[in-house]
């Protein structure tokens, strides 16, 4: 099955992760003007009626640049919305990507019938986060048009299952749009998420230790200097398991090495964790393929730098 249009005019294969607490409209407007989509978490945008505000000003800035760029428009944007119980506010958020008419809607911690009929309602799609086959067949059977296969080694809430795996089990019976999430963090690593059957590669971490994005100098230098091997995966945090660097482990007082478990039934997501260091504010999600992160940069310039390898991995198999 062939991409949506909306997804078919992209400069590189990609979607840029909305980021819990980072994601921001100044990010999301540089990543979809160079070329992927950007995206945030609805829940980003506080108090609740800020989520206008940031949909207005993406809209309009991404709607001046196409005018002033018909030749090489830029990327539609996503907003995230948590569909799980601890979001209180999950239908006020629907209602205004509704009124917005937003393009793309990436649904996380569970498929929703009302919230992909709301946003079928004006002509935009959903794609859902997915760990594991069971979730992949549940979201389609409730209508989503795409699936996002999060992977072992992806950011934040992630997934046990090997890549090879994930994406083997789900185009096994599943022809329509996927997404790859785990490590993806070059060129390279895209191109090969579409060798191994996705259509896009769904890239977050590398989008912190840029300059538009939300997060302390001390998180985005952290990622400059960590590897794969500084990343602990643990559901003390949130209920849910879940990937955070080592550091920001430490810096709470834990030993990452003997972290206990925590309840699931607890799971506390929006109000940002389960212990007095908060995740996400405290604990720095971030997955395993970091060790490219060499220094904070622009947005663009971290896209662009994509598009370069990506080209030359396509070269060099070609040859």
């Amino acid at each position: 099955m062939a991409l949506p249009p909306i997804l078919q005019s992209l400069r590189l294969p990609a979607v840029a992760s909305p980021l819990f607490i980072i994601s921001n409209p100044d990010l999301v407007i540089a990543q979809c003007k160079a070329g992927v989509v950007g995206s945030f978490p609805a829940l980003n945008a506080r108090p609740e009626p800020n989520l206008h505000a940031w949909l207005d000003r993406i809209t309009d800035e991404l709607d001046a640049y196409n005018q002033a760029n018909p030749d090489a428009p830029a990327a539609p944007y996503a907003v995230n919305q948590i569909v799980h119980r601890s979001n209180n506010r999950l239908m006020h958020d629907v209602e205004a990507c509704v009124k917005h008419k937003v393009p793309i809607v990436i649904t996380s911690l569970g498929a929703q019938k009302e919230v992909f009929d709301a946003v079928h309602s004006y002509g935009g799609i959903v794609l859902h986060d997915v760990i594991n086959n069971k979730f992949a067949k549940k979201a389609v059977e409730k209508g989503a048009d795409g699936l996002v296969a999060v992977a072992w080694g992806a950011g934040g809430h992630a997934g046990l299952l090997s890549p090879f795996a994930l994406v083997n089990e789900i185009r096994a019976w599943y022809d329509g749009p996927l997404l790859l999430s785990g490590s993806i963090a070059s060129g390279g690593a895209i191109l090969a998420a579409q060798a191994m059957g996705a259509d896009l590669a769904y890239i977050g971490s590398p989008f912190i230790a840029t300059t538009e994005a939300v997060a302390s100098d001390e998180y985005k230098q952290s990622i400059v200097d960590s590897g794969a091997e500084d990343i602990i995966y643990s559901n003390l945090f949130t209920g849910i398991h879940g990937n955070y660097l080592r550091k920001s482990i430490e810096n709470a007082g834990m030993d990452p090495e003997n972290l206990p478990v925590s309840d699931p039934s607890k799971m506390n997501f929006a109000s940002g964790g389960n212990t007095e260091a908060k995740a996400w504010k405290d604990i720095w999600g971030c997955g395993q393929g970091i060790d490219t992160v060499d220094r904070v940069m622009p947005a663009g310039e971290l896209v662009a730098r994509y598009i370069t390898e990506y080209e030359a991995a396509r070269k060099r198999l070609c040859a």
